[in-house]
């Protein structure tokens, strides 16, 4: 069986002009990366043709089930599923996250689908790309610098180093560098402090990236950072220190969605890359809006279950952007229900009925969330596995029509679009029955931060409520005070639970979310709560999957999936 590398390396892709052509997108708007890669200016959107191509395009998100360490295909799906559609005669168009480098290296592996459902030039998407996560890494630890500078040039805005909450970030799961002390070696060499790294993904800058509609609201974003508190516990913002503008000119670039083709060569909006565990987990505004743009339905995604990505794609994206989705597909696996069920990933490949028929409450708990609470059409789509049995996919089908729930059965890894015609006959049928979306979020707009956190807990975890520890009680304070307590959440938990213990599985009752810390994002216009031992910055496995990835004298590169 080939590897996913050695399948995209069968195809031979279009020149990205021509994807750009074949899609609408003028000539003038377009910067090449080489031959299959390229920006597209922003500046697209604004005008008039554009507006009314968004309007008038429906919009599709897929979100998943809780997953297996391991991940279980939902971009694979996505991608199939833009393919499938445009075999249907739909013009489409799909807008996914950039991968970091971190799960690259680390345990899940890229971010650029797979088998015959992939984004091409995969090797280029899964590493550098065309630069942005470290344009990111570069304006984020812009601002530390100017940060520490400006405390050792005098501190004229009287920042308490024992309140600096801005860290430096680098795209690589290393543990060794959540906590450190910097500065030291004498007075020239800085003011001493504890100090730590953040994954990029995590750093604010990118979810501003990911929000931003303009470079205006770009540079307005990046003064609006909290960086530290002074000693009367005021907060100290980015355009205090002057550091906007320096920021969103290496952001420029970023900023401009990429454009690359799937195997199949539908046209892939691939932007941003914030994880939906310990940010808001959806690609950038402007990929989606172009997605829109040059797609009669554009397929996005939202990371990890239903409970991270979904949630927060509806209460903070939408809600933002007055973008709303017209269906929804649900990813799930007979894998992923087995692992919801009890079994251990190292036995997920094993028939097991009653481990699956115990999971899969996590599965139907997702779709009510998606219908009961956002009230949007729903679509299971079965992600199938060559080790999944006849009889593993014969019991989800069944027992999803026993609760009148759509289901599709995808097979976009082996096959592609033609693996995924019947899912995306669905899904033209659930959006022609929503011409017109109603928004609706899991809480009022301009909700108190402790009430957005509670509807949150009790309506997408079915949790009794929440509690906060005196730490995070004193910060909610602090928010309140400094005019941040109405904004929307961005809960950061672990993806593998609706609770905030990864051991919970399936579809856990009877227990309560502990926020044990709250912070403001005030960029991105959003209150961070951490739950758990969830982590900014995650570290690599015992055997990390960078130990198998190698290149040749030709430069062909090996490994990656």
């Amino acid at each position: 069986m080939p590897t996913d590398i050695e399948i995209a390396h069968s195809v031979k892709p279009l020149p990205i002009t021509q994807v750009a052509q074949e899609a609408g997108i003028d000539e003038s708007y377009l910067t090449p990366y080489g031959f299959d890669k390229a920006k597209v200016d922003y500046a697209l959107l604004n005008s008039p043709e554009h507006a009314d191509s968004i309007s008038s395009s429906a919009l599709v998100l897929v979100t998943a089930i809780n997953p297996t360490p391991a991940g279980e295909g939902k971009t694979t799906t996505t991608i199939g599923l833009a393919d499938g559609l445009r075999r249907r005669g739909v013009k489409s168009a799909v807008a996914l996250r950039e991968p970091s480098l971190g799960p690259v290296f680390g345990v899940k592996g890229g971010a650029a689908g797979g088998g015959y459902a992939q984004v091409i030039p995969m090797e280029d998407i899964n590493l550098h790309f065309t630069g942005d996560f470290h344009a990111i890494g570069a304006a984020n630890n812009l601002l530390a610098a100017m940060l520490d500078n400006h405390i050792q040039q005098g501190n004229k805005l009287g920042i308490d180093v024992k309140r600096v909450t801005w860290k430096r970030v680098v795209d690589m799961n290393d543990r060794q560098l959540r906590h450190v002390i910097d500065g030291i070696g004498g007075k020239a060499q800085g003011v001493p402090r504890e100090d730590g790294f953040d994954i990029t993904v995590a750093s604010e800058v990118m979810a501003i990236l990911c929000l931003a509609t303009s470079i205006a609201d770009l540079k307005q974003r990046l003064g609006e950072i909290v960086v530290a508190y002074t000693y009367e516990g005021k907060p100290v913002t980015a355009s205090d220190l002057k550091a906007q503008g320096a920021m969103a000119a290496l952001l420029k670039d970023a900023l401009k969605p990429n454009l690359v083709q799937t195997l199949e060569h539908t046209p892939a909006f691939v932007h941003g890359g914030p994880f939906a565990n310990i940010a808001h987990g959806c690609n950038s505004v402007m990929a989606t809006r172009m997605a829109l743009c040059f797609g009669d339905i554009a397929i996005t995604e939202a990371g990890f279950g239903a409970d991270l990505g979904a949630e927060k794609f509806f209460d903070i994206k939408c809600r933002m952007t007055g973008l709303y989705p017209r269906a929804v597909v649900v990813v799930a696996t007979a894998r992923a229900l087995k692992y919801n069920g009890g079994v251990a990933k190292a036995n997920l490949n094993e028939e097991n009925l009653d481990a699956l028929r115990a999971g899969l409450p996590n599965l139907f708990r997702h779709v009510q969330n998606i219908k009961d609470v956002f009230g949007v059409e729903t679509i299971v789509a079965i992600n199938h596995f060559p080790t999944d049995t006849e009889v593993e996919l014969k019991v989800i089908e069944d027992e999803c029509a026993a609760r009148g729930i759509c289901v599709s059965l995808s097979d976009a890894w082996a096959a592609g679009g033609e693996g995924t015609l019947d899912l995306a006959d669905k899904v033209v049928a659930a959006v022609r029955k929503t011409p017109a979306p109603v928004p609706a979020f899991t809480y009022e707009t301009g909700s108190d931060v402790a009430d957005a956190l509670e509807a949150i807990a009790t309506k997408i975890y079915h949790a009794d409520g929440v509690d906060f520890t005196p730490a995070a009680k004193r910060q909610l304070a602090e928010l309140r005070e400094n005019g941040f307590g109405n904004l929307p959440v961005c809960v950061a938990k672990t993806q593998y639970s609706f609770s905030d213990d990864a051991k919970k599985l399936g579809a856990p009752e009877g227990f309560r979310i502990t926020v044990r810390e709250l912070k403001v994002s005030a960029g991105a216009h959003f209150v961070v709560a951490l739950t758990g031992s969830v982590l900014t910055m995650p570290g690599l496995p015992r055997v990390p999957a960078a130990e198998n990835i190698d290149i040749d004298d030709n430069g062909v590169i090996t490994g990656l999936f």
